[in-house]
């Protein structure tokens, strides 16, 4: 293994893991824990003020210590002023996950002898801006040197194209433990173009758990003839959720499972059968439908009137209403695709093509003589990049076609959200304030969209640039539909009259960054740019904050 090898990880909301690629066999390989397991769940305790517990561990204690446990934090990423109080501190979402990708990290390192520094972290297609930053800043934290934050469905394509080597399109079905993504997604010549996308990163098998939960509750109350309601009790609550999930599992291997209910010294055993389960959380599965019935339609939309593969990846699918529902409603038999695994896998082929592309550039850079000769592939002439290939294939002891395939790999994806700006729009007579997306939701990305818009009143002397984000797919939406992600300043030419034109441009990268720019067209050298972070997650000075004190922090599994 290379100083230079890059790891993928699922960040996951229940489960996380770590794989890289095997050098040897040239095929994702995921690390094992140092408990041995595949899969490390997504579960912090705070032991005591310098000490986390991570994984199984800290889920098994969550019982007894409720109150010190985070669990789903994944759900809180970019959230406003979301904060875990504990041992008179307060710890954010991206601090939390931090120990969850340093416990993924070091018990790689103690398995491989090996370095884990360079890493690309995966998240939610229907994450935005702000919790994507969140995740970026996760790793940094941790840290680790953060290569890109790539979907999780993408992902999955990536790591299903590296074995199916006939071009197809495939509908990816992604259920997690706390998160939902149904994404259309074309595979050629061993790329990977994004079609459309749809989901919600707060809906996933927790919230089967939680139906359960509350039958457990409301049975415990009628047998034992309480109004008191074990809820109320944390350490009854987690014990719950604990006995839900383990239930919900049996349920995939059996018919009927009997779950055990205890609180105030009452402990009653509730049956359960698959098919009151499927009842029972019949209205969850159906919200996943219509999502996957609306992204089936905008792929329509684009071109793409039909598929190859329904593939199923999360944990959650292994629920056997899943397949059979999806099957019923779209008459496709659905394919399980390494459900616990995949997203990492395809995490760390394509940190693979990152690492293979910077060291092709290198290469070229040597041969040409020059620092930037492999910045501008096209210019590169052809045997320069063969030679160049040769010998990034000799150092990593691949074969040629092995590293070009790698390095002619694309990845295309779609905005999962729109983004526009505040507008003053005269409706019915009086202005209103209304957001004018630029880039629409579907919209493939890397985006560029320019739009002329006009000042106010007479002598304006600036324009603020209000940036939001929303799930709309119209070009005009109501301000209460938006959130705010960002602002900025334009200063305009003195004594314009009203109606001035004003140039903005939004620039959407593909790993999801906002550069918007303003320009006043009276006057070119008025232009301001600035690139849209989010004033909603950490501020640098928190960043720098957390970063300190995780360096003093023990983590442990």
């Amino acid at each position: 293994m290379s100083d230079s090898t890059i790891f993928g990880i699922d960040l996951g909301t229940t489960h996380s893991c770590i794989a890289y690629i095997d050098e040897a066999s040239g095929k994702p390989i995921v690390v094992a824990n140092a408990e041995g397991d595949l899969t490390t769940p997504s579960v912090v305790l705070f032991d005591d003020t310098e000490t986390r517990v991570v994984g199984k561990e800290a889920k098994n204690a969550a019982v007894m210590y409720a109150d010190r446990v985070v669990s789903m934090v994944k759900r809180q990423m970019g959230v406003a002023n979301w904060r875990f109080p504990i041992f008179e501190q307060d710890y954010t979402a991206e601090e939390i996950s931090s120990y969850i990708l340093r416990k993924l990290a070091a018990d790689a390192e103690a398995l491989l002898a090996a370095e884990v520094e360079k890493v690309v972290i995966t998240c939610p297609a229907y994450f935005g801006i702000s919790e994507r930053e969140a995740t970026a800043k996760a790793g940094k934290i941790a840290g680790l040197d953060v290569q890109a934050v790539l979907n999780e469905p993408t992902a999955a394509a990536i790591a299903f194209g590296m074995h199916n080597d006939s071009d197809q399109t495939v509908l990816v079905y992604d259920l997690g433990g706390g998160t939902f993504d149904v994404t259309m997604i074309e595979v050629r010549d061993g790329s990977v173009r994004v079609v459309a996308t749809g989901g919600d990163h707060r809906l996933g098998g927790r919230d089967w758990d939680e139906a359960v939960v509350n039958y457990l509750a409301e049975r415990w109350q009628q047998d034992t003839d309480s109004a008191e309601d074990p809820r109320d009790s944390e350490e009854t609550l987690q014990d719950l959720w604990q006995h839900a999930e383990d239930g919900k599992r049996s349920l995939s291997a059996r018919a009927e499972a009997r779950i055990m209910a205890s609180h105030a010294g009452h402990r009653v055993a509730v049956p359960l059968t698959r098919e009151k389960f499927d009842e029972l959380t019949a209205h969850l599965l159906e919200r996943t439908v219509e999502y996957t019935r609306t992204v089936i339609g905008v792929a329509a939309e684009r071109g793409i009137g039909s598929f190859d593969k329904l593939l199923l990846v999360g944990g959650s699918t292994k629920m056997p209403q899943v397949a059979a529902r999806l099957n019923e409603v779209f008459g496709v038999t659905p394919q399980s695709y390494d459900p616990d695994q995949s997203v990492a896998k395809g995490a760390a082929v394509y940190g693979q093509k990152l690492m293979i592309g910077e060291r092709i550039k290198v290469e070229i850079a040597k041969i040409m003589g020059a620092p930037d000769a492999g910045a501008d592939d096209e210019q590169v002439p052809s045997e320069v990049k063969k030679q160049a290939v040769g010998e990034v294939a000799a150092q990593a002891g691949l074969r040629d076609e092995d590293v070009e395939k790698f390095d002619k790999m694309e990845v295309t994806n779609v905005a999962s959200h729109s983004f526009g700006i505040v507008v003053l729009s005269d409706s019915e007579g009086r202005d209103q304030e209304v957001i004018s997306n630029l880039v629409v939701a579907q919209d493939p990305v890397p985006a560029s969209k320019t739009r002329t818009y006009a000042t106010v009143t007479a002598g304006q002397s600036r324009v603020d640039i209000r940036v939001m984000e929303n799930s709309s797919g119209d070009v005009t939406v109501p301000l209460a539909e938006g959130r705010p992600i960002g602002k900025a300043t334009l200063k305009l030419s003195r004594g314009l009259p009203g109606g001035s034109p004003v140039d903005i441009t939004f620039e959407l990268e593909a790993d999801g960054r906002l550069k918007v720019t303003g320009q006043d067209v009276a006057d070119p050298s008025t232009e301001i740019s600035a690139v849209i972070k989010t004033d909603r997650g950490l501020s640098e000075e928190e960043l720098r904050l957390a970063t300190a004190r995780a360096q003093g922090i023990r983590v442990n599994g």
